[in-house]
């Protein structure tokens, strides 16, 4: 019994000190800082209220539309689907949003196919090459697992967190230690493979 319960702490504490080490990942990639003049600014998408960006989503198009002000030569991609429950595409509302808040149309491609954050990059792919410079904007929970995501993929990028309201903290860090042990184990799956 003693060898049991020594065992299950053991494994406990191994739990423990992983996610520990995966909220360490996580929050000291969310004090990225972008490089200024980037070729492209990605603009990943989350879940709407209505037609209207959710809160979580209204923090990455506000970043995103400062940078864009501050770097008028970077062009814009807005990368979002339309999920089942959705009435409009998260590009189409991204945009919206930026042109209401002074970016030029012109400078803003939408990408409306993508339903998760690797689609995200892969079809933004059809618009720039790998050697152009890129800056990702998403939360800042979510921006560890997006820029390695981005990284397999080879492009040059860094990150440019947006806030996460207080609401949302405990929920989607729990969900993101989650995904980015998926995305080890698929990484892992894949290499195993090759």
């Amino acid at each position: 019994m003693k060898k049991v319960f020594k065992l299950i702490t053991i494994l406990l504490a191994a739990v423990l000190v992983f996610f520990l080490c995966l909220h360490l990942l996580i929050v000291s990639q969310g004090k990225d800082t972008a490089i200024e003049d980037a070729d492209y600014l990605i603009i990943l998408g989350t879940r709407l209220s209505g037609d209207q960006p959710s809160s979580l989503l209204f923090e990455r198009i506000t970043t995103a539309a400062a940078y864009l002000k501050e770097n008028p030569n970077t062009i814009a991609i807005a990368s979002g689907g339309q999920g089942q429950d959705e009435i409009v595409s998260e590009a189409s509302v991204i945009k919206e949003s930026l042109i209401q808040l002074g970016i030029d149309e012109q400078r803003i491609i939408t990408e409306s196919n993508s339903t998760r954050t690797l689609e995200n990059f892969q079809y933004s792919l059809d618009y720039i090459d790998k050697d152009s410079t890129v800056v990702v904007v998403t939360n800042r929970f979510h921006l560890y697992r997006a820029e390695s995501i981005a990284e397999d993929l080879g492009l040059n990028v860094t990150g440019l967190p947006a806030a996460t309201p207080p609401e949302f903290r405990i929920k989607y860090y729990t969900r993101e230690y989650l995904a980015i042990v998926k995305y080890y184990l698929e990484k892992i799956h894949i290499l195993s493979t090759e």
